[in-house]
């Protein structure tokens, strides 16, 4: 669906100013305003994990809260933004930088491209987003992290549940999540 661009160039203003209030805050709840009722978000975890979030509630609790709850000390700043104005669709390249820092000072960063595609609903909302990032990069910078006790305790206790084998809320085997990483 065709929406005029200058909606869509404020939905985006919009979505990066609560990015980075939420930075701040360590709280990324207060995005799920900004999807429709009936949104989805999901992203790939790997060969055998999916994730995904029905509807602005579980976006709220999953996506933005549980999912996120480890990553207080990571920001995703927004390197371009492209678009669409014809298909309503955006698509966010970010990258993904944790503020705790190496001995030499550097930032731990996960290496490779991070994104959003997001399909507007109207309304400064989104009904349908998806993420990718490397999963492979993350990986190593939370092992690099782990090597040097700089994760987060929110984050160590993720990764125990994960490497115990517990599936996370939201989580799903490949091709089993409620909705598609490619439905809409």
């Amino acid at each position: 669906m065709s929406y005029p661009r200058a909606e869509l160039e404020e939905m985006v203003e919009r979505w990066l100013a609560i990015n980075k209030e939420c930075e701040k805050n360590l709280n990324w709840e207060p995005m799920a305003e900004l999807y429709t009722d009936d949104a989805t978000y999901g992203w790939n975890v790997g060969p055998n994990d999916e994730f995904m979030a029905v509807g602005k509630e579980e976006i709220k609790e999953l996506a933005l809260g549980s999912e996120m709850s480890g990553l207080g000390g990571w920001v995703y700043p927004y390197q371009h933004v492209l678009i669409d104005d014809v298909k309503g669709e955006i698509m966010g390249l970010w990258k993904q930088v944790a503020i705790a820092k190496r001995d030499d000072g550097s930032h731990y960063e996960v290496a490779g491209l991070g994104g959003s595609w997001f399909v507007y609903g109207g309304d400064f909302k989104w009904k349908w987003q998806r993420d990718f990032f490397d999963v492979g990069n993350a990986t190593a910078v939370f092992m690099e992290m782990i090597k040097h006790d700089k994760l987060t305790e929110g984050m160590q206790k993720r990764l125990e549940r994960a490497m115990a084998g517990e599936r996370l809320p939201g989580h799903f085997g490949h091709g089993e999540a409620p909705v598609g990483l490619w439905e809409r």
